[in-house]
């Protein structure tokens, strides 16, 4: 586009760009050659893409892999993060999720370094789990809740140790073998197995 009368919007726009330093003319040009260059590789961003999905398929393989381990022991479960979630959605429906959440307040509470908070915690977690008529209540003998609570006097990191021993072994022989026939995990078992059979349909 030309034009040489006065006022014209072309005419004071290359006026403009003649006032810029060559400096800048020059990078301008520079950035549009690479923008070109960029835009004609489609194959890059299909590379990037293709990367994305694998990361995913790999993601999704390895969870389907966790799944199918939950069934191999109670330990199994409790070592997976989404297999501690799992569990912990099935004890609500049976209205027994204190037992979990007592056991992970131990795992916790294991790992406390200082005198002070673990006295704290151990209190806190005494009152609410432990105590006779406690708000959640986890189902231990008499002898063990005696035994707990003596351990508070000189609170140590294993004061909690006999009664949450007592809750993971009430959980693996009750609730675990419950979860392992529940629906909803069958379902991802199912889901777990299916997506195993399809990857190996496709090698």
């Amino acid at each position: 586009m030309s034009c040489w009368m006065p006022g014209c919007p072309a005419l004071s726009m290359c006026q403009g760009l003649a006032a810029l330093p060559i400096t800048c003319l020059e990078r301008a040009k520079d950035l549009k050659t690479r923008l070109g260059i960029l835009l004609h590789k489609p194959e890059l961003g299909h590379r990037i893409g293709t990367s994305s999905k694998l990361q995913l398929g790999s993601r999704r393989r390895d969870s389907s892999r966790e799944v199918l381990e939950w069934r191999e022991s109670f330990d199994q479960l409790l070592k997976s993060k989404s297999g501690v979630t799992a569990f912990h959605t099935f004890l609500k429906t049976e209205f027994s999720e204190e037992n979990l959440d007592f056991w992970l307040a131990c795992e916790d509470f294991k790992k406390t370094r200082s005198k002070t908070k673990l006295a704290s915690k151990a209190n806190r977690i005494f009152e609410e789990f432990v105590q006779s008529e406690a708000p959640r209540e986890v189902n231990i003998d008499h002898e063990t809740r005696e035994i707990t609570r003596k351990n508070l006097s000189g609170a140590t990191s294993a004061c909690f140790n006999e009664a949450q021993a007592k809750t993971r072994t009430l959980m693996e022989k009750d609730s675990y073998p419950r979860f392992l026939k529940s629906a909803s995990y069958q379902d991802m078992t199912k889901q777990a197995t299916s997506r195993g059979i399809s990857k190996r349909s496709h090698t």
